[in-house]
């Protein structure tokens, strides 16, 4: 509990001040826990929150595909079904963003001070050795940060026809609504089967790097 009150007394101080680096320094000496195991635990929980924002998006697609063919009842119960679904990927998708740029946040203070250490040697070999391994972790990290950045990037335009036929349908209770909406089924179909793909794309390219920084 001691070391729990510690940690957050660290973020509240450092994070006003804006010194990242010198934040997770702290935490390291309290907790224990390494930049790299920072970086390894957030880009897990990263994809976790992809996959739960897979399903989200998969689940407002099938009460969008139970709207279209509805047949008979309280319309209004599809408006709150649809809004609330809507809600959800919103919400999902604010998650990932959220944990990419932990992400990020993270990574720039590990490479920060590996770095820092680097210049510190004084065996020309070693620092050789140890500047290819920063690279190479570096480029491996550069390309799946890009991969989560462009499946984030496809989450927006199935979030803005959501939240389009959320407002179309609140606007306009009747069978006239269903019909309009049919048209857009197919095309955010489309769209979420290749925010999908995109996301599947990034966790494995994450799954990948998090073994190497295992390794």
């Amino acid at each position: 509990m001691k070391q729990l009150l510690t940690v957050i007394g660290l973020t509240c101080t450092l994070a006003l001040s804006g010194c990242q680096s010198t934040y997770y320094s702290a935490v390291e000496k309290v907790t224990g826990q390494h930049k790299r195991d920072i970086l390894v635990s957030r880009v897990e929980s990263t994809n976790e929150a992809q996959q739960e924002a897979q399903q989200e998006f998969k689940d407002a697609l099938t009460q969008l595909s139970e709207l279209i063919n509805f047949d008979g009842g309280k319309l209004a119960e599809q408006y709150d079904a649809s809004k609330a679904h809507y809600e959800d990927s919103l919400a999902a998708a604010e998650d990932v963003r959220g944990r990419i740029d932990g992400i990020e946040n993270v990574a720039e203070a590990l490479f920060d001070e590996w770095q820092e250490e680097i210049d510190q040697f004084t065996n020309a070999k070693l620092k050789s050795q140890s500047q290819g391994q920063l690279r190479q972790t570096q480029r491996r990290y550069n390309s799946v940060i890009k991969a989560m950045h462009k499946a984030e990037s496809r989450m927006q335009p199935v979030l803005d026809a959501l939240k389009d036929n959320v407002l179309f349908l609140k606007h306009n209770l009747n069978a006239q609504a269903i019909g309009a909406l049919q048209g857009e089924y197919q095309s955010i179909k489309n769209d979420v089967e290749l925010l999908i793909g995109e996301m599947n794309k990034a966790i494995e390219q994450s799954n990948a790097f998090i073994a190497q920084l295992k390794e």
